[in-house]
């Protein structure tokens, strides 16, 4: 505890900081002045007098005269004090920690070139990093990861709860990332797998936002996907764009199978027990995502944890030491012996 003996127990502010667990005490406070005015009017008619000449130069008041009434301040103070104390001024804070049964997230995010066409504002790529964001924004204590991938995929950022390193990452996406042209959807969701296989989660979920079909990789997204339904990870699909991709010659082995689908990633929702999405502008990307948010929903509790301290020591030390100071005075010029 600190310092009993200065003077900011007494300041208003931290008067005013106290919880009183027995408040009715307070109440007995203006009973103190009325009990000396009891006092005083018993023992009136009593009171031993000692006649003297009156002197008018000697009656004015001066500091000798002034320190009888230190002894019944004292013990004045000393009982407002005792009331105090039982009274049992507290501080008590509190503190709300959040705990949720983790979920374990990876952003699976096309960089390929088609994804900088400008049927959402400013361009699919700049429109699915924003998306990503706010989704991020919205979770809680879950570990997220971050994969790109192009012609093949990348690990960006492992599974973690420092979303500003994923803000930073989002950020720095651009399709330069990966020269490697085409859309290897599969690869992307193994490595996606491979993140999460061992990992302690309540739930798995990969969100893959793509414009188009698998087109490259060493592993169709058929495959991957049943890997992960394996492993317990569940995958969201979500188609971006107003129009089908067209694929170029040198993205594909297949230059017949030009024009894309979307089949193909409705059948990874399919298979990975997720759900697909089709989001054709920037308002219903957003509204893609705060689905997955409801459907992937953290299970959390609030632990209210409070610190009481307790401060009626202090005034009880206070009323104490000014009744041992009243007894002190008792034989002393400070007394009126007359009224004893």
């Amino acid at each position: 505890m600190e310092q009993w003996f200065s003077l900011k127990w007494f300041t208003l502010d931290m008067l005013r900081s106290y919880e009183w667990v027995y408040p009715y005490f307070l109440y007995a406070l203006p009973a103190i002045p009325f009990l000396f005015w009891l006092r005083s009017a018993f023992h009136r008619k009593h009171r031993q007098r000692l006649i003297i000449t009156y002197n008018k130069e000697r009656s004015r008041m001066d500091w000798l005269t002034l320190l009888r009434f230190f002894q019944p301040i004292c013990i004045a103070l000393a009982l407002a004090l005792i009331f105090i104390a039982l009274a049992r001024p507290q501080i008590v804070s509190e503190r709300t920690d959040q705990f949720s049964e983790g979920i374990d997230i990876m952003l699976l995010i096309d960089i390929s070139d088609s994804m900088l066409e400008k049927d959402l504002s400013p361009n699919r790529l700049e429109a699915a990093k924003k998306v990503a964001c706010q989704f991020i924004q919205g979770r809680l204590q879950d570990r997220i990861g971050l994969i790109i991938f192009a012609g093949e995929a990348v690990s960006l950022c492992p599974l973690t709860t420092d979303y500003e390193l994923l803000y930073g990452f989002l950020d720095e996406i651009e399709p330069t990332m990966i020269p490697t042209a085409g859309t290897a959807i599969g690869s992307a969701l193994a490595v996606a797998v491979n993140r999460m296989r061992e990992t302690s989660g309540e739930s798995k979920v990969a969100i893959l936002i793509s414009d188009g079909d698998n087109t490259s990789g060493n592993l169709g997204p058929t495959t991957a996907a049943q890997l992960a339904k394996a492993f317990g990870v569940r995958v969201y699909s979500i188609s971006v764009g107003k129009t089908r991709k067209l694929i170029k010659a040198s993205d594909s082995l297949n230059v017949s199978n030009a024009v894309v689908d979307e089949s193909e990633l409705q059948k990874i929702a399919d298979l990975g027990n997720g759900k697909y999405f089709r989001a054709t502008d920037n308002t219903t990307l957003g509204s893609v995502f705060k689905q997955i948010n409801q459907i992937e929903k953290v299970k959390s509790r609030n632990v209210v944890s409070r610190d009481v301290r307790d401060y009626y020591r202090v005034y009880l030390y206070w009323a104490i030491t000014l009744l041992l100071i009243a007894l002190s005075t008792k034989s002393t010029f400070m007394a009126n012996i007359l009224e004893d």
